[in-house]
């Protein structure tokens, strides 16, 4: 055998194994960036199922203490609360309070700047209800004028809810 065939066999021989070696590397890079994909995949979707669920929490205890604050004002108005009266609005409002707080942690900041609106208005509504109900009502405060502003709370909801809808992806961008 002369030095030639030598050299083309060993030639034969590395390019086999190294394509193989080659092959194998891009093959594992391929599983890696699959893999990678596959679990950026599954956080996003754990991501936007947690944030579904905290939204449907939010928008809930948003509409209850809304609607709370309202039957509080018409008990007002028909001679005072009493005690499940109170309970039931503190119950309201320990709810909202709950999904508001964990909405603060996950949600965006468009979303965030809604639900801010909102528990800043149910939050002066609600201090607003307090006075009247303990007939220390600040100046300008009257009942009529409380409902006023809890009514006015339906639209911040609706623009909220909007929000929300957008960050799932379920209404569509303006």
């Amino acid at each position: 055998m002369d030095l030639g065939s030598v050299i083309i066999a060993v030639t034969g021989v590395a390019g086999t194994l190294g394509g193989a070696v080659l092959s194998q590397r891009v093959a594992e890079r391929v599983r890696r960036r699959e893999t990678a994909l596959l679990r950026d995949h599954e956080e996003a979707r754990e991501n936007l199922l947690l944030r579904r669920a905290c939204y449907v929490a939010l928008n809930r205890g948003a509409r209850q203490f809304t609607t709370a604050l309202n039957r509080h004002l018409h008990v007002i108005r028909e001679g005072g609360a009493g005690e499940a009266d109170k309970e039931a609005l503190e119950e309201a409002k320990r709810v909202h309070r709950d999904s508001h707080s964990e909405a603060q942690m996950i949600a965006p900041d468009a979303v965030l700047a809604r639900t801010s609106e909102v528990n800043r208005a149910l939050s002066e509504v609600y201090g607003q209800v307090k006075r009247l109900e303990r007939g220390e009502p600040e100046p300008g405060e009257t009942v009529a004028g409380a409902a006023r502003d809890q009514a006015e709370i339906w639209g911040l909801l609706r623009a909220m809810r909007t929000a929300m809808r957008r960050d799932l992806g379920v209404a569509p961008e303006e």
